[in-house]
């Protein structure tokens, strides 16, 4: 499985959890934790309330390609 987001590092990072991101998302616990472990990807739009949220920079939650 290809690693595309660090969603999981940022949260760690920032000493928050899952189940607070789901909360401030009104998402279900089950679908952050598929971002955490990149079974599937946050559409861009959400991508950018997660780093307002965790106050990060949107670039900080990519995993370069280079």
């Amino acid at each position: 499985m290809e690693i595309l987001n660090r969603i999981k590092g940022a949260l760690a990072d920032s000493g928050k959890t899952g189940i607070w991101l789901a909360r401030q998302l009104k998402k279900a616990p089950v679908t952050v934790s598929k971002w955490c472990t990149n079974t599937t990807q946050p559409d861009l739009q959400t991508l950018a309330k997660i780093a307002d949220l965790l106050e990060v920079d949107i670039k900080d939650l990519l995993v370069s390609r280079k």
